[in-house]
């Protein structure tokens, strides 16, 4: 048994991306300095009145993480029934790549149902990875300071935090006992900004995503 790291100290060993969990911010998914459209400003941009929520009706995938696997998510309404659907599919989309690496499932459904194009290809190479490496994550990661911004195209921009100080890579995470949990670095601290397309099937889904590790606004 390789010895347990946390995330932020495993940065350098999973140099193939240049974020920790997902392909958020990897050259996949066109590199941490481009910028999404509208993606940056948020505050300013009126909702748009064209998408509506997430169809309930649609086949969702059952998504079930492990105990020794815990995300929390918070900001989780806004009181806008358009607002909480995408937060909702993002959150989901978020689980289902952890969901993914645990189950060493490359090509889960639930990638494809939650992302597409540059998002989708670069989840995939980035969950590859992970069973590449025989490697899981244990712990407890926390999704904060969500924001929504619906745009007059019908498109929906996402910013949130995660931080990753209370998660540890590890082959075994099930016979493991009292896993570590990061120190807490600035590094363990993550800003994506996401851009999500309302699909065919009333799904919303992640098509890019940007992502800036250590972001002030995600650490203090």
């Amino acid at each position: 048994m390789r010895h347990r790291r946390t995330l932020p100290a495993a940065l350098a060993a999973l140099a193939a991306a240049s974020l920790l969990l997902t392909a958020c911010g990897s050259d996949e998914e066109g590199g941490g300095d481009d910028k999404i459209k509208g993606a940056d400003d948020a505050s300013s941009a009126p909702p748009s009145s064209s998408p509506s929520e997430s169809d309930p009706a649609a086949d969702r995938p059952d998504l079930t993480l492990p105990s020794y696997a815990k995300l929390t998510f918070e900001d989780a309404t806004t009181g806008d029934t358009t607002k909480d659907a995408v937060l909702n599919d993002s959150e989901q989309r978020f689980t289902a790549i952890y969901d993914a690496i645990l189950k060493a499932d490359v090509d889960s459904p639930a990638l494809s149902f939650y992302s597409s194009g540059e998002a989708l290809a670069g989840t995939r190479e980035y969950v590859k990875g992970w069973v590449d490496d025989d490697e899981k994550w244990a712990g407890r990661l926390r999704v904060f300071d969500r924001r929504v911004t619906l745009k007059d195209n019908g498109s929906a921009a996402v910013a949130f935090c995660v931080d990753e100080s209370g998660a540890v890579i590890t082959e075994d995470p099930e016979n493991e006992k009292d896993l570590p949990t990061g120190e807490g670095s600035k590094d363990a601290y993550v800003l994506y900004n996401t851009l999500l397309e309302k699909s065919d099937d009333g799904v919303w889904q992640t098509v890019k995503v940007i992502g800036d590790r250590g972001a002030d606004q995600c650490y203090g």
